[in-house]
């Protein structure tokens, strides 16, 4: 939790230094926060795939075959990620002009994500630490790593952005820099602890190179997710183009109101990383029961956190938009969008967990086909329906936020109740049925 939370400082530094510049350039770090976040579900799926094979091995004793497939999804992770870079980097005026990206924010955003997505590979060596720690249980690993990046994020972004002493005014691009630079040194650490070896694990050479089998199987347990997540963020791409047109106001409220509930969805997706680690090892070892307990004490703890915070937001919402830029308009719509999002956020934290019992056992299928209703089957053409065709405004993408979550969540309730996800992979690469031995 308190790396994830950590994570998203980068994103809340940025909005917060940048919001005294304006709402313009709220808007831009808005706009490109759901590029980055496309990409960073994509890696993130291989990541957990990652995660449930190390996890899995380690559960059945097998050591050397989690440093293996270590090594299979650091390759995987470093292509991915410069392959995104490039795409992101080349074509990104015509991704912001497909976007409808206003022309007082379009500028500034495509500095502000040439520069990032040029230092992908860094943000993906990150991915690679975090899969392999959590495979082994050990979270605080990557948290220190991530809290001496953020650190540093935080220390040169007001630095950057307003030309402080010695260094240049950036604005805009200046908060993209201390994000690059910050992640730099998070990934030189990474490197180091992954190749020297810890808790077991170690990045070997030999492991790097490509091997079928071993990507086969992590591709065929990692796309799915990613596709499903990808598309899903793509969705949120799409739906930035939605609320774009209801002009910069709009967007800086959308752009600090997501960046509030991802903060508070922050636990759900740790208990998640949690849950697809101890479920992996839990079916590694063959201890179906003891799976089963482990997303039951999750996900009645994420209910405790998540309720606590969205009663917040319900009751404050405008407060905590106004911490971040001290416009009426901004915090006006801030505050209805959290009136009418908040309870069906505390459902999809639910959904959040149970995506990690379904990685642990390498049923990503539900993932895929979920992530893709939640956003492509209901919140975009409900947005569009409700806020343009309805004439409800903005209330309607709010509106389309709320409907989106519920069904969802109700849907992965059901899929989690049939027990599919209850199976063990075998470093075959076969099947054990979850009912085998299983009273």
């Amino acid at each position: 939790m308190l790396a994830n939370l950590s994570q998203m400082m980068y994103n809340l530094a940025d909005a917060f230094f940048l919001g005294r510049l304006g709402r313009e350039a709220v808007a831009a770090a808005a706009i490109a926060f759901n590029l980055v976040m496309f990409v960073v579900v994509v890696g993130l799926g291989l990541a957990n795939a990652g995660t449930t094979l190390i996890a899995q091995s380690i559960g059945a004793g097998r050591g050397d075959r989690a440093n293996f497939y270590l090594g299979q999804t650091t390759l995987v992770l470093m292509v991915g990620a410069v392959l995104f870079s490039f795409l992101m980097t080349a074509f990104g005026p015509q991704i912001l002009q497909l976007m409808q990206v206003p022309p007082d924010a379009f500028s500034e955003t495509l500095v502000y994500i040439r520069i990032v997505f040029a230092a992908l590979p860094l943000m993906f060596m990150s991915f690679v630490l975090q899969a392999a720690m959590q495979g082994v249980g050990d979270s605080v690993t990557p948290l220190i790593v991530q809290l001496i990046a953020v650190t540093l994020n935080v220390a040169l972004d007001p630095l950057l952005i307003f030309g402080v002493g010695p260094f240049p005014r950036l604005e805009v691009a200046g908060a993209a820099v201390a994000t690059v630079i910050a992640r730099g040194l998070g990934s030189i650490i990474a490197l180091t602890i992954l190749l020297r070896g810890r808790s077991g694990l170690r990045l070997r050479p030999r492991d790097l190179k490509p091997d079928r089998q071993g990507l086969g199987v992590l591709l065929r347990i990692g796309l799915p997710a990613s596709f499903g997540q990808g598309v899903s963020a793509l969705g949120f791409t799409v739906l930035q183009g939605v609320v774009n047109s209801f002009g910069s106001a709009v967007i800086a409220a959308f752009g600090i109101g997501s960046r509030i509930t991802n903060l508070f969805i922050m636990p759900a997706i740790g208990l998640s990383r949690a849950t697809s680690a101890l479920v992996g090892q839990c079916l590694g070892a063959e201890q179906y029961w003891k799976a089963r307990a482990v997303v039951r004490y999750a996900t009645r703890s994420i209910l405790v956190f998540i309720t606590l915070g969205m009663t917040l937001t319900f009751f404050y919402g405008h407060s905590f938009v106004r911490f971040f830029v001290n416009d009426p308009e901004v915090i006006a719509h801030g505050a209805v969008m959290f009136r009418i999002i908040s309870a069906s956020v505390i459902t999809f934290a639910l959904l959040t967990v149970m995506f990690g019992a379904f990685e642990g056992g390498g049923y990503t299928k539900p993932v895929m086909y979920l992530s893709v209703l939640r956003l492509w089957g209901l919140r975009v053409p409900l947005a569009w329906l409700f806020s343009l065709r309805l004439g409800f405004g903005p209330n309607g993408i709010w509106m389309a936020m709320f409907v989106s979550n519920l069904v969802t969540s109700a849907l992965g309730m059901g899929v989690l109740k049939k027990g599919r996800w209850l199976r063990k992979i075998e470093q075959h690469e076969t099947i054990i049925s979850a009912d085998d031995g299983i009273n």
